[in-house]
């Protein structure tokens, strides 16, 4: 179970304004990119579970197989189910290209859960967004800033994963209350804004 507090950002200004209150805290940029496929029936978004890969780009490439089900957001703190597996960039590339490869890969506990549990036996790429994610180590916490961009807009959000969720994001609170950056908590996921085709108001 992944569990993560998620707040968002009004725009860009406020993002802005928190990297540089966090820079002294800065660990690491990572460039991703985020594509996603469904059963050719539908059979994974009917059953709310996301298949994604994601390529990240760091001083190497990597790239890394997902499947997310049963999500809940609620007041700002998001519960998932999260299997992932590293994957080859290239082989990734080349199931974008041909997404029944995916289906073919005999070593993956995703692809054999998705076929087996889910009922898939054909997918389509459903294409997907890019985000550019800041890292901090705040105040013990691992602190992910995200400029995400989607073809009709972009999100700003914080997001930071957590074992004691009700604490932290009171933590988080505080420090943007104090600084003065406005926020609301998140209300559906990246994924969700990426197939509603709009930006949250």
């Amino acid at each position: 179970m992944e569990v993560e507090v998620k707040v968002r950002l009004p725009d860009s200004t406020s993002h802005q304004k928190l990297s540089t209150l966090l820079s002294p805290f800065y660990t690491k940029t990572l460039l991703q990119e985020n594509v996603f496929f469904d059963g050719s029936d539908s059979q994974l978004s009917s059953n709310l579970a996301v298949l994604r890969l994601r390529f990240i780009t760091t001083t190497a490439d990597h790239c890394v197989l997902s499947l997310k089900a049963k999500p809940v957001i609620s007041q700002g703190i998001s519960r998932a189910q999260e299997l992932e597996e590293p994957m080859d960039p290239t082989l990734g590339r080349a199931c974008i290209a041909e997404p029944w490869r995916l289906l073919s890969l005999t070593d993956s506990a995703i692809v054999e859960r998705v076929k087996q549990e889910f009922g898939v036996s054909g997918l389509v790429c459903l294409g997907g967004f890019r985000n550019v994610r800041s890292v901090y180590d705040w105040q013990g916490l691992k602190i992910e800033l995200d400029e995400t961009n989607f073809d009709f807009g972009t999100c700003y959000e914080v997001e930071c994963e957590t074992a004691d969720p009700e604490r932290d994001k009171k933590l988080i609170e505080r420090f943007l209350e104090e600084n003065g950056i406005g926020f609301e908590y998140s209300q559906v996921s990246k994924f969700a804004v990426f197939r509603s085709g709009k930006l949250p108001l």
